[in-house]
């Protein structure tokens, strides 16, 4: 790629990006300036479906929570609209999950965090605790697949809460507990239904590598077509590798993923098929958002239920 395409590119790149920072100076105090609904809840803006689950589950009544992310949505290629920025503009409090799952996103709510409060979940999560490198400062994003782990975020969401709305600390904290309860119970399930499959079946494959902190906290083998951010374009020599791997590892399921196209994955049991072996699709997995509201999996503690049902009754 010669330099003057490079530069064009590196344009469109930025461009989303500033084109969100001028309409956050444009709409600024043009939404509730103290982040209160009219019925006197406080004003919750989170980016993913996780975060915004957490803070409904603690902050209960006292919150009204809107979420940016939808499901099916990448988080690592989503880009914010005006009016993603108008509800960022009239929350009290803001969540997102930081480690740079946001993508250039997470620029503008860095700056933001200058006029009002915007907290990253991943905040207080020790960094030993966190796959990637501590000298670079990369690491993987995916950190709610480690159910232990989220409790360290659900934690930062109770505690935000608290010191923003101190007239309601008391339900935040008992709320929270209860919350905090109910992942470790989660926590036992996940590790249970994992032990359920033979150990040198216990290979998750899916279309990205979202399941790494999933794999280290359950003794799960993952490999995944793609790296940690969809960002990251995959070829044709990613496809072959993959499909001798499973041939050679003999590997029955592999699995695809509710915010990803299925047909990379198609691609790969196809081609295992045509060097005869037999490999299916063994369920879709929800990994970068949740499921449709209303349903089981339109909650995380659904979510991850479901996934490790769907891994189990397909890998045992």
């Amino acid at each position: 790629m010669d330099d003057g395409k490079r530069k064009v590119n590196a344009w469109w790149g930025v461009l989303p990006l500033l084109l969100g920072m001028l309409l956050l100076a444009g709409c600024s105090g043009s939404g509730n300036a103290q982040g209160i609904s009219e019925d006197g809840k406080l004003l919750v803006t989170a980016t993913t479906g996780m975060i915004g689950d957490a803070a409904r589950e603690i902050g209960g009544e006292h919150v009204e929570v809107t979420t940016l992310m939808g499901p099916g949505v990448d988080p690592h290629l989503f880009k914010a609209s005006q009016g993603d920025i108008r509800k960022l503009d009239r929350a009290a409090v803001v969540f997102y999950g930081g480690l740079h799952l946001e993508g250039n996103m997470e620029r503008v709510l860095v700056k933001m965090a200058a006029q009002k409060t915007v907290v990253a979940v991943t905040d207080d999560m020790p960094r030993d605790r966190l796959i990637g490198s501590a000298d670079t400062g990369e690491f993987d994003p995916h950190v709610w697949f480690d159910v232990d782990l989220w409790t360290v975020a659900a934690e930062t969401v109770r505690d935000t809460l608290i010191e923003k709305d101190p007239a309601n600390a008391e339900a935040y904290r008992e709320q929270g507990e209860r919350y905090l309860n109910e992942l470790k119970e989660l926590d036992t399930y996940v590790r249970e239904r994992m032990l359920e499959i033979p150990e040198e079946g216990r290979v998750l494959v899916t279309a990205h590598d979202a399941f790494g902190y999933f794999g280290r906290a359950y003794e799960v083998e993952v490999v995944g077509l793609q790296g940690i951010s969809t960002a990251a374009e995959f070829g044709a020599r990613d496809v072959s590798a993959l499909r001798d791997y499973l041939v050679e590892r003999n590997i029955k399921a592999v699995f695809v993923e509710s915010s990803l196209p299925a047909r990379s994955m198609q691609a790969i049991v196809a081609g295992a098929a045509q060097q005869g072996h037999d490999v299916t699709i063994g369920g879709e997995l929800f990994s970068d958002a949740m499921g449709e509201p209303g349903t089981e999996e339109g909650t995380y503690i659904g979510m991850i239920r479901h996934n490790a049902d769907t891994i189990a009754e397909a890998l045992k």
